[in-house]
C-alpha cells in the first residue's frame, strides 16, 4: 500500500512531494492496523489525490496548441529553444528588444512540457511590465487573465487554482524565498532582464546558483540583451547560450524651432509638441 503511495508521487505537485514522502516515511516507521493508522492512511490518500488533481487543473488550462508570432525574430528558434530547455537545467537566452523573448519563452517553456506539475515563474524588474506581459500573455493563449496566466506584484495578485504561468516582480520572488526557500511551487523559472544587474537580480541569481544544485527538477532560463551572456553562462557553470536577433524599425527625425513667448518655455515646449503630433498625423492621412 505505501509502496503503491510512493509510486503515485511522480503525478503530484512539486509543491507536495517532500510533504507527502515524509508521511509515507512516518508511517513506515510505525506500522499499524487500528483506527488511527487507518485514518492516517485515509488521510495521506487523500492528501495525494488532491495534489494529482491540482495537477490535472494545471494541464487542462494548458493549450494543447501553442503559435508564435510569424514576425517575431525568436519565433524561428522556437524549436531549438524549446530542446535546449528540455534538455538543460540553466539555459541563457540573449537577444535584443524587439526579439520576442519576454513573451514566447514562456509558451515555448509550455511547449517543452513544463508548468504542469509547477508553475513558471517569470520575473520582471518593474510592476507594469509584469502586468502588461501576464495581459499579453494570456491574450496569445486566449485565456481570461488570472486562469492560465496570472500576475503578482505588490498590493494586486491575480491568479487561480488552474494558474500555470505566474508573473511577478524579482521583489515578489525574492520575498517568497523567504517562505519557501527551496521555492518548491515552480518547475522553471525565467529570470527576464538580467542584464540591468539589479541588487534584486544579482541575489536572485546568487540564490538560485546554491538551489539548482540542491533542486535538480528545477530549470532556470536567464534572459538577457546581448551583453554580459557569457558571464552568466559561466557562472552557471557553462550553461548554453542562444542568441536571438532583434527586431528595428525605421524612424525619421525632424526638427522644428519652437516659437512662442519666450518667458512662458513649457507653454512654447507643449504648443511645439503639438504642432509637431498634428503635422505627423497629417503626414500618415496623405500616405494612407
Amino acid at each position: 500500500m505505501l509502496n503503491k503511495m510512493r509510486n503515485q508521487l511522480d503525478r503530484c505537485q512539486l509543491l507536495d512531494r517532500n510533504r507527502l514522502r515524509r508521511k509515507i516515511s512516518e508511517l513506515e516507521k510505525h506500522p499499524g492496523q487500528g483506527d488511527s493508522y487507518r485514518r492516517k492512511l485515509d488521510a495521506l490518500t487523500g492528501a495525494i489525490t488532491k495534489s494529482q488533481h491540482a495537477v490535472q487543473q494545471r494541464i487542462a488550462a494548458i493549450p494543447t496548441e501553442i503559435d508564435y508570432p510569424a514576425e517575431l525574430p525568436i519565433t524561428a528558434e522556437a524549436e531549438k529553444i524549446s530542446r535546449l530547455i528540455a534538455d538543460h537545467q540553466v539555459v541563457v537566452v540573449a537577444g535584443d528588444t524587439g526579439s520576442g523573448k519576454t513573451t514566447q519563452i514562456p509558451k515555448m517553456c509550455l511547449a517543452a512540457g513544463l508548468g504542469r506539475l509547477g508553475l513558471i515563474g517569470h520575473t520582471q524588474p518593474r510592476r507594469l511590465a509584469a502586468a502588461s506581459v501576464a495581459n499579453r500573455i494570456a491574450e496569445e493563449l486566449h485565456c481570461e487573465l488570472g486562469q492560465g496566466v496570472g500576475y503578482q506584484v505588490r498590493f494586486n495578485e491575480i491568479l487561480s487554482s488552474g494558474t500555470y504561468l505566474k508573473l511577478m516582480t524579482d521583489g515578489i520572488l525574492l520575498a517568497e524565498i523567504q517562505q519557501d526557500r527551496f521555492l518548491n511551487k515552480y518547475e522553471v523559472l525565467i529570470i527576464d532582464e538580467a542584464h540591468e544587474r539589479s541588487l534584486n537580480i544579482d541575489f536572485l541569481l546568487g540564490f538560485l546558483k546554491q538551489l539548482l544544485a540542491r533542486r535538480k527538477d528545477l530549470k532556470l532560463i536567464i534572459t538577457s540583451a546581448t551583453i554580459e551572456v557569457e558571464r552568466f553562462s559561466e557562472f552557471f557553470s557553462g550553461a548554453p547560450v542562444i542568441e536571438v536577433s532583434g527586431r528595428t524599425y525605421p524612424v525619421d527625425v525632424r526638427y522644428r524651432p519652437l516659437t512662442g513667448d519666450e518667458d512662458d518655455q513649457d507653454q512654447g515646449w507643449t504648443d511645439g509638441v503639438l504642432r509637431a503630433m498634428e503635422e505627423i498625423e497629417q503626414h500618415e492621412r496623405a500616405e494612407n
